[in-house]
């Protein structure tokens, strides 16, 4: 689904109970995520109203699966460079978390909770803004405006942030923004 989607502006609704259909929709949302070489999807981007996110970095081996995802804590502020499947060709400077805190339900129903920083981190902010209705767009900085993402000439290597994704591309260091260390993982917290 592509803004100005009213869906996309809808908040999701909590998932109640394990069923197939819920393994069959974050399936989906994998494939969908894959082949748009995003890293990340909220189940209204694909419009279903359910609170359900995938994620899977560049260097993940398989994707992440997250239901009833909720940041429940975030330290730090940064400034990085974003973009959105949902808003294709477009990217912005936005303020994220240097690090969060987070819980969901895998696909088995089983409490997760991880700490993230870096990609990570940026990711599960985004998506779960998704399911609350918000766009990366709300987040722009006051002087800040949508730039069109230029065309690759001939044999220039694609980044993250030109395929409009989220992710760290050239955005942190353009806007002089170090993070601890951009390909740092999420750490299970107990």
């Amino acid at each position: 689904i592509k803004f100005p989607d009213k869906t996309l502006r809808q908040r999701a609704r909590k998932v109640k109970r394990y069923d197939r259909s819920i393994e069959r929709l974050a399936n989906d949302m994998i494939d969908t995520m894959h082949d748009a070489e995003g890293v990340g999807l909220a189940a209204n981007q694909v419009g279903v109203l359910k609170r359900v996110i995938v994620a899977q970095l560049p260097d993940d081996d398989e994707a992440r699966v997250y239901i009833n995802p909720e940041i429940v804590h975030r330290e730090g502020e940064r400034l990085v460079e974003e973009g959105c499947l949902s808003v294709p060709g477009y990217v912005g400077t936005v303020t994220r978390s240097i690090w969060v805190k987070f819980r969901a339900l895998d696909l088995r129903f089983k409490l997760i909770r991880i700490k993230a920083d870096s990609l990570l981190a940026q990711v599960l902010e985004h998506e779960v803004d998704h399911l609350n209705g918000i766009l990366y767009m709300d987040h722009l900085a006051e002087h800040e405006q949508l730039r069109a993402v230029e065309p690759l000439v001939e044999g220039e290597e694609q980044n993250m942030m030109d395929r409009s994704y989220v992710g760290p591309g050239r955005g942190a260091a353009e806007v002089g923004i170090k993070s601890e260390s951009d390909d740092a993982r999420g750490v299970s917290v107990p």
